[in-house]
């Protein structure tokens, strides 16, 4: 019988030492993380791990993954929850065409690249579903779009909080971690493994958009939960997503993708079944 996994990563801030004295206080995330280990818990998962603000470091994420990656076998699942700021590093490798930047999660001591994540979810066997939730930015820094949108929203909501790292920060971060994120960005991934798995990934907004803070959840969580309704929504992973935009504003859309191998039968679902 098929098993499900989950790692639930939820940060309130982050290490000012690392990131250039810039601690990215907020206040919902540590409950989404435990809101969607209650998802998880209450479809009887195998295994549930919980990683709140200083536990959620580098080494623990990638940790967990390596475990998850060696575990699951065929139709097994991994629901992947993360909660906290959206950064951006230079890519220095040429695989990101769009817009010449690599998108990272803030753990709490350092980024940690997407092409990081990809070459974890690389580890997994064939037939393995993963489920990917974000409730942050993707992008990050901000161009002149994303300093529009934000200063719209700003006004609009002045006392809101957004899950991205302002430009400024970014850039001193970079700056003085060099030695660690510079590898990461360089290294030529064009050659790496292809995804044996089935990656499904629910995002809390497009690249150019903010993800707003809350006093309980995120807004993309809270809004994911009410559409889940505590286990009783009972369509797929598509209207699942589009019950979600429903209840979105416009500067702020979820976004929804699937790479890797197809699995029809993962696209016909109730999200996160076992």
């Amino acid at each position: 019988m098929p098993k499900g996994y989950s790692l639930h990563i939820g940060l309130n801030n982050v290490d000012s030492h690392h990131y250039a004295g810039w601690s990215g206080a907020l206040q919902a995330c540590e409950n989404d993380a435990d809101a969607m280990a209650a998802v998880a818990q209450s479809l009887k998962y195998s295994e549930i791990t919980v990683l709140k603000t200083k536990q959620a470091t580098r080494q623990a994420v990638k940790m967990a993954l390596e475990k998850y990656a060696a575990t699951l076998t065929k139709d097994d699942i991994l629901l992947l929850s993360y909660s906290g700021h959206g950064g951006q590093l230079p890519d220095l490798n040429g695989d990101e065409i769009t817009d010449g930047k690599d998108e990272t999660w803030c753990l709490y001591d350092g980024e940690l690249v997407d092409d990081e994540l990809f070459d974890a979810f690389t580890q997994f066997a064939p037939g393995v579903r993963i489920v990917v939730i974000s409730d942050s930015c993707h992008s990050g820094s901000v161009t002149r779009e994303y300093a529009a949108i934000g200063s719209a929203l700003v006004q609009a909501h002045p006392k809101a909080a957004f899950r991205f790292m302002p430009q400024e920060v970014a850039r001193r971060t970079y700056a003085t971690n060099k030695a660690l994120y510079e590898p990461l960005c360089r290294e030529n991934r064009l050659a790496r493994k292809a995804l044996k798995a089935t990656f499904r990934l629910l995002s809390g907004c497009q690249d150019n958009q903010t993800s707003l803070d809350g006093d309980f959840n995120g807004l993309f969580t809270q809004r994911l939960l009410q559409v889940w309704n505590n286990g009783n929504f009972g369509g797929d992973y598509h209207s699942f997503h589009e019950g979600i935009l429903k209840l979105m504003p416009p500067y702020q859309t979820p976004a929804h993708s699937v790479s890797g191998r197809r699995n029809r039968l993962f696209d016909k679902e109730q999200p996160f079944s076992i």
